[in-house]
């Protein structure tokens, strides 16, 4: 059985930065292959990483030189943790001294992801509390019903004039499935006999 490695990841997102320092860091600590992406364009893809993933084995180390390289929010980050720490795999981040093959390393890495869990709990207490206090003061939650006299002054341009729909909804302010919306409900008292 092959013993485990240290394989590297540098990522840069902009035509202005340079991979080389990255590189150089990854080399000095002591990484035998290493994996990077240059992210252009409004599309993230990222075929090195997906192919780092790949490459990793039960033991080996992924490198990088700062968590911000390896994942785009701490949501992220911590999901890649656990995928790493399932297939027995430590990461190890060289700027904010982070290893998970240590006791401290997989405690930060806890204490992360219990931050990160609390600040989704309290977005969620938060804005069932304003749900809460808008349902007092008698306001539900959604856009504000429009008023039927712009819909009956539509209804009456768009029957009478040579108008677009379209035309006549932006003239009189009113969205235009609201407007069809409103013709369907007063034309069809008359369809019933």
């Amino acid at each position: 059985m092959s013993h485990p490695h240290k394989i590297g990841y540098a990522r840069v997102s902009t035509s202005g930065q340079n991979l080389d320092s990255q590189l150089d860091d990854l080399k000095k600590a002591g990484c035998s292959k290493i994996f990077a992406d240059r992210i252009s364009g409004v599309k993230e893809s990222r075929p090195e990483w997906n192919q780092l993933l790949e490459y990793l084995r039960h033991g080996d180390t992924l490198v990088i030189t700062e968590l911000s390289r390896m994942s785009r929010s701490l949501m992220h980050l911590l999901q890649t943790v656990k995928i790493l720490e399932e297939r027995g795999i430590h990461l190890q981040s060289l700027r904010e001294n982070i290893n998970t093959s240590t006791a401290t390393g997989r405690a930060f890495i806890s204490i992360m992801g219990a931050i990160n869990q609390m600040e989704r709990e309290l977005k969620a207490e938060r804005a069932a509390a304003g749900r809460a206090a808008a349902k007092a003061r008698g306001r539900t939650g959604g856009r504000p019903k429009t008023d039927r006299t712009k819909l009956e002054q539509a209804r009456i341009l768009y029957e009478n004039s040579n108008q677009t729909a379209a035309e006549i909804c932006k003239a009189i302010g009113i969205g235009r499935r609201t407007f069809f919306s409103y013709l369907a409900e007063v034309r069809s008292p008359e369809k019933t006999p």
